[in-house]
């Protein structure tokens, strides 16, 4: 038999992309006129009934042996053979079928049943049932529990509190940030508009839905041998981690430092009336309620490497004035034995960059020198640290 006429993988091939793009399992919910969905099939013509009758005859009795499907069928006429009825499309007449064919009924039966469990819980979740079947049926044995959700936010909308707290029947924090994402989508159709904060997208759960948000922390260090002005007496360690907040509210320094690494971060030089501030790259929103850092010299070193100034575009967007130290292009040739690789470079463009910062990036993302190459703000010599610190300091 001929490759070139259709065998039963062509059937199983469009219901397989049917199913997982969930277009099957929503016609449970919402039917849009898919079925019965009618697949085309290519058979012999009537030349090649010709030259190949008997090949063509099995193709045709393997067509009808198809478990499960309709077979539609045309008259050929052939001028030696007369009159035949070929295969010309399959056709599947409901989810039922196409699950049999796929092996998928326990999902039909079990979407099913939580199609018809929530039309008499919460019948206004029919769009996102219909929308998001794949991933409601991935949730199902935790459904009750998120309906559960559902019906605790709306007796509490707004509530105020951390995720922790949510009171609901059977449910937990994990619970909740395994399907934040689904939850999310459900809790936009069931809740009144006023429950729902709508600045806020779907990635800042807390926030859109009235959940006490956990506080960002700051990680600084004080740089002189004095304590300074203004501090209580009980501070006694020179690394401390407080709240976004209270950082916002500290006596400001005369100058600040922002670091990615912690050794740097550690052992960062000794400058009077000075801190370094662990960035630890992980975003600089935290530090966007300190306007203090408007107005203070604020020195911002990163790892030479593309990521590294992605990071000082992205601070600037916090702290605008933010200068860049050991970042140049004299660093980074003088410290040849010392470079690494960058195996996934940045390639956008960085509107916050100064002249000579982008001439350094372009060298980078160019591979002007060799590719990907980096070097990691641990391995500049530390007598250079010393110096451009000195050197920063010295400018009043």
């Amino acid at each position: 038999m001929t490759t070139a006429w259709s065998t039963v993988d062509v059937v199983r091939q469009r219901l397989r992309r049917l199913w997982d793009n969930g277009r099957v399992l929503s016609q449970l919910v919402v039917d849009d006129g898919l079925f019965p969905l009618r697949i085309p099939l290519k058979g012999p013509s009537s030349a090649e009934l010709g030259t190949r009758f008997d090949e063509a005859r099995r193709w045709v009795a393997a067509v009808h042996a198809w478990p499960h499907v309709e077979i539609e069928s045309r008259e050929i006429n052939h001028r030696q053979l007369g009159s035949n009825r070929v295969p010309v499309a399959a056709v599947v007449s409901s989810p039922n079928v196409v699950a049999a064919v796929l092996g998928t009924r326990r999902d039909v039966e079990q979407f099913s049943a939580l199609v018809a469990h929530t039309g008499e819980r919460r019948p206004g979740l029919s769009g996102v049932l219909a929308r998001r079947s794949l991933d409601v049926l991935a949730a199902a044995d935790d459904w009750p529990r998120l309906l559960a959700v559902i019906d605790w936010l709306d007796a509490n909308p707004r509530p105020g509190v951390y995720v922790r707290q949510a009171d609901a029947p059977g449910v937990h924090t994990k619970l909740i940030e395994r399907h934040r994402k689904l939850l999310g989508h459900l809790l936009d159709a069931a809740l009144p508009p006023s429950a729902i904060d709508t600045a806020w997208g779907h990635g800042d759960f807390e926030r859109r839905y009235g959940f006490r948000v956990r506080p960002r922390l700051v990680r600084f260090r004080f740089l002189g041998r004095e304590q300074p002005a203004g501090w209580p007496g009980w501070v006694s360690e020179r690394d401390l981690t407080v709240t976004a907040a209270d950082f916002a509210r500290i006596d400001p320094p005369a100058r600040v430092f922002v670091t990615e690494n912690e050794v740097n971060f550690l052992a960062f030089p000794e400058v009077d009336d000075s801190i370094v501030v662990f960035g630890a790259g992980s975003g600089f929103e935290h530090l966007a309620n300190a306007g203090w850092l408007q107005h203070v010299p604020v020195h911002y070193w990163g790892d030479i490497d593309t990521h590294g100034f992605a990071l000082l575009d992205q601070f600037r967007t916090t702290v605008p004035s933010a200068s860049s130290l050991l970042m140049d292009m004299e660093t980074l040739t003088s410290h040849q034995e010392f470079w690494g690789h960058e195996s996934s470079p940045v390639i956008r463009n960085l509107a916050r960059l100064t002249v000579d910062e982008l001439a350094v990036y372009d060298v980078l993302r160019d591979n002007r020198l060799r590719p990907g190459l980096r070097l990691e703000q641990e391995r500049i010599r530390f007598g250079r640290v010393r110096r451009a610190v000195d050197a920063v300091c010295a400018v009043i």
